[in-house]
């Protein structure tokens, strides 16, 4: 039952990911973030040490986009702000 449950959520979670990213939604991101422990947890149960490394490293990607799209341009304008 456990296996079914993180293997929709991978589904789930990644395909909306994907098609949130590609419509320029910085959901995506979020989606794609939460997805990852479900992707590290099968990989590593499975023993796919390629998967769960390239999991570890989409993980920091999937980071990288939230603190582009959420972070960045307050921090930013917080920084113009101060400036002016």
């Amino acid at each position: 039952m456990f296996n079914i449950i993180v293997q929709a959520a991978i589904f789930i979670l990644g395909t909306l990911a994907i098609v949130l990213v590609a419509k320029k939604n910085k959901w995506g991101f979020v989606a794609g973030f939460f997805s990852q422990p479900f992707w590290i947890i099968t990989s590593y149960k499975n023993q796919q040490w390629g998967v769960f490394l390239v999991s570890i490293i989409y993980t920091f990607s999937w980071a990288f986009g939230i603190y582009e799209w959420f972070y960045k341009d307050k921090k930013e304008a917080v920084k113009i702000t101060n400036n002016s």
